[in-house]
Parts: C-alpha cells; structure tokens; sequence
C-alpha cells in the first residue's frame, strides 16, 4: 500500500490536462498604493484563542510553503464556493508578509496537502481559515526576520524585509527566501501572541481587491468540475429509484446495447444501478433505456398537503432551549400570538452535480466540488471499507451552492463505478430530474410565538416553539451520509440524525426579553433533509421579525424605534439607524411599503439590518419586489467588494425562496422536478440592491454568506403587510395568498 504522499506522479497525471484550474491568479497592483520599497510597517502585538482550524495543524509549513521562486504558496482547506475566499486569504497573506499580491499564490483543498478544515459552512472561512493563515504568515515573517538577522549579524529591529527579501537598515545585502532557508521550510509552530500588522498600515484587507476569476467567468474560461476532460474518459448516469424507500427488483440488460451503442459496463449493486459508456450522451440514452427496464418494489409517502400536520404529529417531545426569568408569572400583559410555516426548499443550483472519479489499482482519485473534501473522504472508505490513505480528493468548483448539496453523492456515485471499471476517469453527471429529486433539502419548519406587552409598550414575555428536523446530515465517517450507500448490496443507513440545534437557530430573540423561553420540537420527516444556507435562521427570523412588527404596530410604535428600544448591542443598533438612514427620503407610493427586520445571525456573529421595498396589486395579489436595503456589520472587512457581493447575492437569494421557492411531492415521489415546477427569481425579477457596510477593524473579522438571508425574508414580509395591509405567515408569500 503506498502512503499518500507517495502518490504524486499519479497525482499529475490524473490532473493532467488542457486548461485545468489555475491557482495563480495575478491581482492588479492598481487598486492600492504605492509605498517605497522598504518602508516599515507599524504592527501591533495581537493575542486571542487561534482559530479552530489552526489548533488542528499549528506549524506555519502547514499553512504556507516558500517556493523556489520566491513566491509563497498558500493552503486552505476551504473551497471555493463563489465567496472569494481565494482572494480573502491572499489578502491577508500578502499583507502580513509584506508581499505583492502577485507573489501569493493559493492552493484549496486537496486532500494529503492542505489542512482538513472540515467543512467550508457556517461562515467560517474567514473566521477560521483566512485568521489561522493571517496568524501563520505573522509567524513566518518574524522567522525569516530572526533568521536573516542571524546571516546578516544584526539585530532583528534592524531587518528590513519586503517582498521575500531582507536587509539590514544600514547595509545594502540582500537575501532572498531562498538564501535565508536554504532549501528548508517554517516548521515553527504558531503560538499567540502573534505581531500583526497595524490597521493604519495595511495595503490589502479591507480593500476592494477585484476577484480575477470573475472575469473568467463572464467570458467563459472559468473551469469548472463539469468541465473536466481527460484522455480516454468515459461516461456514467445512474437510474435512480422512483422514491426514498424503492427497492430494486430486477433489471433487464438484455436488449440495452442492441439500442444503445457504446456502452461499456453496467454496474447493478443492490439497489444501485449504474452505467458507464464511452460518450455522454450514450449515458444518458442507456440511463432511459434501464430506468424503462428497471422493476422497483415501490413504498408510499405522506402529501405535501399534510405536511404540517404530520410534522406534529411525528415530532418528539420538546427539548427547553432557553429558559430565561418565568414567563408563567407574567401579568398585566398585551398578548399577540402567532404560527408561522416555511416548507422544505432546494439549494436550487444551476448546474447538476457532477463528478471524475479514477482508480488506478492502488489509489482512487476524485475530482469534486465538494464542500468537504476530507469528511467526504472519510465517508467514502467507510462505504467503500477502504483505508482513508487510499483515497485521493481535489476540490474543483461546481455551481455555487450554500450547504449541503449533491455534490458528494455524485463523488460517491462515481467512486462505485471507478472501483469496478478501474484505470479509467468515470464522468458522473446528474440530470436536472435528479438534482432537483434526490438533493438534500432545507427542512420544513413550523414556530409558533406568544409574547406580551407590558402598559410601556415593552416587551416583557416571549414564548417560542419551534418544529424542526436536522440541519446538517453532511457526509463523515458515517458512510450512511452519501446517497449511493443506501442502495448497495450491503445498504448502509445514516446511523444518526445530524445536527438539529440548527433548526432553533435564531428562534431565541436577540432582544432584551426579561421572560423567554424557546422549546424545540424534533422530528424525522419524509424527505431527506440537511444544510441550507443559514440553516433554521431564515425561518425563526422571518417569524421573530414579523412578530416584531406586529407588537411594534400594537404598541403603536415606529418598527425601527421599537426594535432599537430593545436592543443592547450597540453595535446592533448602529445597522438599524443605517437602515434608517438609508431609506430615510424613499417615497411611498399607494400600493407600496417599506418593510423592515434586523438579525445577529447566531446571537454571536455577524449583524445586518434589511429593509424591502415593494408593490402589491390588490386585486391580483401580485407583488412586485422594488428594492432591497442591507447594513451589515462583518467586524473587520477584509475585502469590501466580496463581502458586498455575498451580501448582495443573500438577499436575492432570500427574495426567491419568500416569494416563489417550495418543494412539492405527491404520495409516491417528489414532483417538483424541473425549473417550470420549482420556480426561481428570474434576472428580470431581481429588485436593485444597496448594500453598507460598516467597518469594524478593531473587532474579529466573521463570514458574511448568510447574515444577510435571514432578515431579508422578515423584510419582505413586513413590507407587503405595509404595501396591502395582508399578514401572509406562510412561506412562500405567492398572490394566492395575498387575495385569499
């Protein structure tokens, strides 16, 4: 058996191929200014807990190598998921290092060479990676000073050092990298505290360095996992089951390459049934042909009609969350109560999974796009009972997608059939059908409120349940996670729930309440459930914020001042007088409203405040969405243009699933299957966009994906009630609603 890094010949030829991804971007020098060559940089001796991912790999080599050409390469064991971490974490590198930013290259997730991160979710990448490589190349520098001072025989404060070279501050020397490590690597392990650089004198972050892959992009170079070509690949579709609980019965082979040419191997194992041809679309007609010729023992599910009160009636026991003072003693109260819905919704993304998968007889190589490429290692061997070290995964970007998507299910589809057609890079790609059938979705979820007003017009009682299924049945060691799993010979079931608490994310105010208490109700639902993009957040906020302007509206009270009124949080509240300020002079037409909601995504990160501008016609029920405000509060900003853009594509992504986003099945299978029966914001619905944000460099730096969708859909909502004076409180607000 050959160890992981024994496999680098292989590893280049699996990769070997015309217009492959590129790591090396170069950045424009343009978008700062110039500093003379060796200027001194003020830093500042900076000491906190290290970031998750660090405490797990400490050494500076793990996060950085120095190349032969003086340039730095970086690791991450994030991906790329259209967020711009590539260029968050060259940043940060580049600015510790007192490098250009063309001297830093970044290499993501690869399994044997970056740091296992986990998963990239949950806004972390900035947090824990882009922090854990900021802290390794403060340490890096101050090593290559140490040692340059001891070439040079000065003191360290007498080094000057500025992209990769040093010299003293009174002599003319210089040394490169490469003359002050001689061949060797920054083993020193990274312990606080760690001398960083001063804001004052920072030439990177907080800047709006431009993302070179955007260009890409828009003219169509950009290379994405769908467009993996290798010689002598061959193609693969797998016929899926007409439901969760099918089994297959028998599969008829007989006349498939009689009516199909090209076809090279069919793979039944168990239930799962896979064929592999020369060319695409030889795959996709001998898919058909077997789906026709494939018999299924067939099983029944609940109707999207009776979800909610299935939901009910299957849920556990409610769990207390928080209990805070005694809501039962109360008195002299105002009461308004409330129950609001979400249904399950899609992760929606444009392009179908897709996955290249070889087995060269001693290693399996896969190319995914992955959000986890080391849990979802660790998932495979488990399904495949395959040592870990065998396994070889490079993360490649697909369609953007926030969460759990399909992407590892077609990294194991793929893995199935390189184990039995060996030698050979096996395409998977998974049809829209599929996509939008066999994704794990964002959970269905019911919260119902009751809260009073004392005689001041204060909230002084607040009462929450909230009805969830997990949040994240993301791949691990359980093998049970990947979809193929299920359906083999030995089908191996997700041994757990995963992770619930996202389902009461949020559900507990951030508002000063003196009597709170929030009880989550569990429950293991009939479609397959897991991350989403800001897991139940978007769902609690919708219902807390919409239940904020329903008290705020019996207390008599302006929305924006009754929420400040019961806020803490400075810096809360500073979002809440920017939205104010911003949509301060909008105009109001008759048949307009401008509605508004605030969140602190996870009562311990990220803060913004949204208003929605829209315009309802009464008599259709049709909603027009005008415009949509955001002023978000990230802590420091590491780069402004990309974390505008994340803000800016959570609304809009939030806007699609409030006004048109619902999975819908029948009692035998999921029905919406295609884009005309799961609609979408379109291109002409999206509204304008004005995003603020507010720079916080002395406080830690947290992610911005989803701190933006959960106030969006509470905006939204609040801005139709004020538009038409309807209080839709089920998700997705459509014009049937509106005129029923």
């Amino acid at each position: 058996m050959k160890a992981i890094h024994q496999v680098d010949t292989s590893r280049r030829q699996f990769l070997k191929q015309t217009g492959y991804i590129s790591v090396g971007f170069t950045l424009l020098g343009s978008c700062v200014a110039g500093q003379d060559e060796w200027e001194i940089s003020s830093r500042i001796s900076f000491e906190d807990e290290l970031p998750g991912s660090m405490r797990r790999a400490r050494q500076v080599n793990a996060w950085l190598q120095v190349m032969d050409n003086g340039m730095v390469k970086v690791f991450s064991g994030k991906v790329e998921l259209g967020q711009g971490i590539r260029t968050a974490i060259r940043q940060v590198a580049a600015e510790e290092l007192d490098m250009s930013l063309e001297m830093v290259e970044v290499h993501l997730a690869e399994t044997g060479v970056t740091p296992d991160e986990g998963y990239t979710a949950g806004s972390n990448s900035v947090p824990n990676s882009a922090m854990s490589v900021r802290y390794a190349a403060a340490t890096a520098r101050q090593k290559l000073i140490e040692m340059a001072s001891k070439k040079l025989n000065v003191p360290t404060e007498s080094i000057l050092f500025k992209d990769g070279k040093a010299k003293s501050s009174d002599g003319n020397i210089v040394l490169t990298l490469h003359e002050i490590l001689e061949g060797a690597q920054i083993e020193t392990e990274v312990s606080m505290p760690v001398s960083i650089k001063e804001y004052a004198s920072r030439k990177y972050v907080g800047k709006a360095v431009p993302r070179p892959d955007i260009g890409m992009m828009v003219n169509g170079k950009h290379v994405y996992v769908q467009d993996l070509r290798f010689p002598g690949m061959v193609h693969a579709r797998i016929i899926r089951p007409p439901n969760y609980q099918a089994k297959l019965l028998k599969v008829d082979e007989s006349g498939l390459r009689s009516n199909v040419s090209g076809v090279l191997k069919t793979v039944v194992n168990g239930s799962f049934v896979g064929v592999i041809t020369e060319r695409e679309y030889q795959a996709v007609k001998a898919e058909k042909y077997l789906q026709e010729h494939c018999e299924w023992a067939r099983s029944s599910m609940i109707e999207d009609k009776d979800l909610f009160s299935t939901i009910e009636t299957i849920a556990e026991k409610p769990v207390t969350i928080r209990n805070e003072g005694d809501i039962t003693s109360v008195s002299n109260t105002e009461t308004i109560s409330a129950r609001y819905t979400k249904p399950y919704i899609k992760h929606g993304s444009m392009g179908p999974a897709c996955s290249v998968a070889m087995y060269d007889g001693d290693i399996l190589h896969i190319c995914s796009h992955s959000q986890g490429i080391y849990p979802m290692r660790r998932a495979i061997a488990a399904m495949l009972d395959m040592p870990e070290e065998n396994i070889h995964v490079i993360s490649v970007p697909g369609a953007g997608c926030y969460g759990h998507s399909t992407a590892d299910d077609a990294s194991a589809d793929a893995a199935v059939l390189a184990m039995a057609y060996p030698e050979k890079h096996i395409r998977v790609q998974w049809s829209r059908a599929d996509e939008n059938t066999w994704e794990p979705f964002g959970s269905a979820i019911i919260m119902d409120i009751e809260a009073g007003l004392d005689p001041s017009g204060k909230i002084n009682s607040w009462k929450a349940d909230v009805w969830t299924d997990s949040h994240s049945t993301r791949p691990n060691n359980d093998a049970g996670t990947l979809l193929a799993a299920r359906y083999l010979e030995r089908p191996q079931p997700m041994k757990g729930r995963g992770y619930l608490g996202g389902g009461h994310r949020n559900a507990d105010p951030y508002y000063n309440i003196p009597h709170m208490q929030l009880n989550a109700h569990y429950f293991d639902g009939p479609l397959r459930v897991s991350s989403l993009r800001s897991l139940g957040a978007y769902a609690t906020i919708f219902a807390t914020e919409s239940m904020m302007d329903q008290l705020a509206e019996k207390a008599g009270a302006d929305p924006l001042v009754f929420r400040i009124n019961h806020l803490n949080d400075e810096r809360g509240r500073a979002t809440i007088d920017k939205i104010k300020e911003l949509t301060g002079q909008e105009s109001v037409a008759d048949g307009e409203g401008i509605g508004y909601a605030f969140c602190r995504y996870k009562n311990t990160a990220a803060y913004a405040s949204v208003a929605a501008k829209v315009f309802v016609d009464r008599a259709s029920g049709d909603i027009n969405l005008i415009k949509l405000w955001a002023a978000v509060d990230v802590g420091e900003i590491i780069n402004l243009d990309g974390i505008k853009n994340q803000i800016e594509g959570g609304m809009i992504q939030a806007a699609s699933w409030t006004l048109k986003e619902q999975v819908t099945f029948g009692s035998s299978k999921i029905t919406s299957t295609d884009w005309a029966k799961y609609p979408i914001l379109r291109f002409s619905e999206i509204p304008e966009v004005e995003v603020e944000m507010i720079d916080r460099p002395d406080q830690p730096a947290e992610g911005g994906g989803e701190v933006s969708m959960p106030p969006t859909g509470a905006a939204i909502a609040n801005a139709i009630y004020r538009a038409c004076r309807k209080r839709v409180f089920d998700l997705p607000i459509t014009r049937d609603k509106i005129i029923s």
